[in-house]
């Protein structure tokens, strides 16, 4: 992928993640409007709104290490075995850091 065109989406990447991340971290409703038998409803809102916040969040890193390792010379190789990541995977995923196999391995150890 040429530098440019995945600084370009890197950074659109980035500005979205960001304003996701402002909308969720957002005053929360006051608890004490609301009434007694939302009590449980707030628990699995706030749950749900902290791992989207937790996902966004995440994101956000890998974005920034992307633009990182695009600034340095690096970005488009495997950060475990060095080998150029495929094009495709740039394409669908321009934060990746790594080749399918290895990022394969990390996840089969989670």
């Amino acid at each position: 992928m040429d530098d440019r065109i995945a600084r370009t989406r890197l950074q659109d990447m980035l500005a979205k993640i960001e304003r996701s991340i402002g909308v969720l971290r957002g005053d929360p409703v006051a608890l004490r409007e609301r009434s007694a038998a939302d009590a449980g409803a707030d628990l699995t809102d706030t749950d749900r709104h902290q791992a989207m916040l937790d996902v966004a969040s995440k994101q956000r890193v890998a974005v920034i290490a992307a633009l990182k390792r695009l600034e340095e010379g690096a970005y488009g190789r495997c950060l475990d075995c060095g080998k150029l990541v495929p094009e495709g995977r740039l394409e669908a995923r321009p934060e990746a850091a790594r080749c399918v196999q290895c990022q394969s391995k990390i996840e089969r150890r989670r």
